[in-house]
């Protein structure tokens, strides 16, 4: 560990690096190691202050990259983080994740802890390191509650979200195991955003929207594809009012989707949202891509099969078209979805 480096007078440890320096302060320790302190900010954040201009980050964090490979061997800078934490910046302890899975050469560089590689510390941002926290702060008070991801700046903050917090940091890999990879570019998504924190999202698969890349299916409903709220702030209704949101949204449509599988999480949520509405009883389904009746099962009735501890198949008997009586062996009947609806 280096020794503490002489801060200049006025300087404020574990405050921020303001980006409208062009060469941060340089101070060295008795390791000779170059620390880059955090100057005060009063509070400006990048998704404040992020211009819609990926080719330009690109260009800024590859270059910065090549710079570090370049040094490698010399004596490190370190970056001094809100923590109190110091993290050397080298080439072994940086490294690019992709934004999004359908835009391969849109990256942004990040800084993980050497001894745990799965947190990201910061993120480069236009010259600047970034604490991941501060990612997803925000100095506008007109940024709260549910709004529509639209600029550039809160891409990233849905990125981070996504795959550092939730795919790095609050997974419990021995819970479901479920997993987010990263969104499209295009993806229709909403931040929840909390007394100047981004807390939480969702993203939906609008109706008439390809399923993939390599397929000519486009879904038949809007689904509700993926959820997430931050540890710290579950048990407090926020999924909920993220499901009533997305309801709501689509208020014309005779049915909804939610991504298959749905997770025992969520499907408790389902299932507080669908007691206090039991309206969308018969709207809400859990899909499969493309969402037609093949592919689809009523929420509901999955929950109350699994309450009966039933088989989620139809056992109904019915008579086709020739007089021949036959069972049912479909798992999701829509022929018999209304009596199921009604008995259990």
């Amino acid at each position: 560990m280096p020794g503490n480096p002489q801060y200049p007078a006025g300087y404020q440890a574990g405050a921020f690096l303001c980006p409208q320096i062009a060469k941060p302060l340089e101070l060295k320790d008795q390791n000779h190691c170059s620390f880059l302190p955090f100057i005060p900010l009063s509070g400006i954040y990048p998704v404040d202050i992020l211009q819609d201009d990926s080719e330009r980050l690109r260009e800024t964090a590859l270059a910065y990259y090549a710079m570090l490979q370049e040094r490698a061997g010399s004596f490190p800078e370190v970056l001094s983080l809100p923590t109190g934490e110091q993290v050397k910046l080298e080439a072994s302890s940086v490294c690019f994740c992709t934004m999004h899975r359908d835009e391969p050469q849109q990256k942004l560089l990040v800084l993980v802890n050497p001894q745990d590689t799965r947190t990201v510390v910061a993120v480069y941002l236009n010259g600047v390191w970034w604490p991941t926290e501060d990612v997803l702060r925000t100095s506008d008070p007109a940024r709260e509650g549910l709004m529509k991801v639209q600029t550039f700046g809160e891409r990233i903050a849905l990125f981070i979200l996504n795959v550092v917090i939730f795919g790095r940091l609050e997974r419990n890999l021995d819970a479901d195991g479920m997993f987010f990879l990263p969104h499209s570019v295009t993806e229709q998504a909403k931040i929840l955003w909390r007394d100047g924190a981004a807390v939480g999202f969702y993203t939906t698969k609008i109706k008439g929207s390809l399923c993939s890349d390599g397929s000519g299916e486009c879904y038949v409903l809007p689904v509700l594809d993926t959820v997430f709220i931050r540890r710290q702030h579950r048990r407090q209704g926020l999924a909920l009012a993220l499901l009533q949101d997305f309801c709501e949204t689509f208020q014309e449509d005779e049915a909804l989707g939610v991504s298959c599988p749905i997770s025992p999480a969520m499907l408790q949520v389902c299932r507080k949202f669908l007691l206090a509405h039991p309206e969308e009883r018969g709207r809400l389904w859990e899909v499969e891509p493309p969402g037609s009746w093949g592919h689809r099962l009523n929420v509901w009735l999955k929950i109350r099969l699994q309450q009966s501890q039933l088989p989620a198949i139809c056992w109904l008997t019915h008579l086709p078209l020739n007089g021949a009586s036959t069972m049912c062996g479909l798992r999701w009947c829509p022929q018999c979805l209304l009596f199921k609806l009604e008995f259990l």
